[in-house]
């Protein structure tokens, strides 16, 4: 008989994921570091850690949370004039860090967008969570969508 020893981690964890569409022109710009108001990917990955931090005061009824982790990634990606933004949040409190996983993703495409709306305002932004582990039950999202 074999027997299932499952081991709880002391961490909440979360990831979410932001893409930002573009189109060509405001993207070949991003890519090549000439917009208007500077380094978009740089700006976008700080604006999200700082946002993280700062969930509490920007979402109501949201607990604030000592992160133990923040990190933003960004990813050009050219087939599709767009930029995939990761966010991951980590901490040891009593609640979930998605909602902070969240908020990083959202403000760093938010940051892409002002910096590149002087281009275009055809951009496109969509936001959701990948994944989120502690609490009452973990969630993986099967359905990560995919750009056409």
């Amino acid at each position: 008989m074999a027997l299932r020893c499952t081991i709880h981690s002391p961490y909440r964890t979360a990831s979410a994921r932001a893409t930002v569409l573009l189109g060509a022109a405001a993207f070949r710009l991003l890519r090549d570091n000439q917009l208007a108001k500077g380094d978009a990917l740089a700006v976008a990955q700080l604006a999200g850690v700082m946002a993280s931090k700062r969930t509490a005061e920007l979402v109501p009824l949201c607990h604030p949370l000592p992160l133990d982790h923040a990190a933003v990634g960004l990813e050009l990606d050219p087939a599709r004039h767009a930029v995939l933004v990761t966010a991951s949040c980590r901490t040891t409190g009593r609640t979930g860090v998605e909602m902070e996983a969240l908020t990083a993703a959202a403000v760093a495409a938010l940051t892409l967008y002002d910096m590149c709306k002087a281009v275009s305002h055809d951009i496109v932004i969509r936001v959701q969570l990948v994944h989120k582990t502690g609490g009452k039950r973990d969630f993986q999202n099967i359905y990560i969508f995919r750009l056409k």
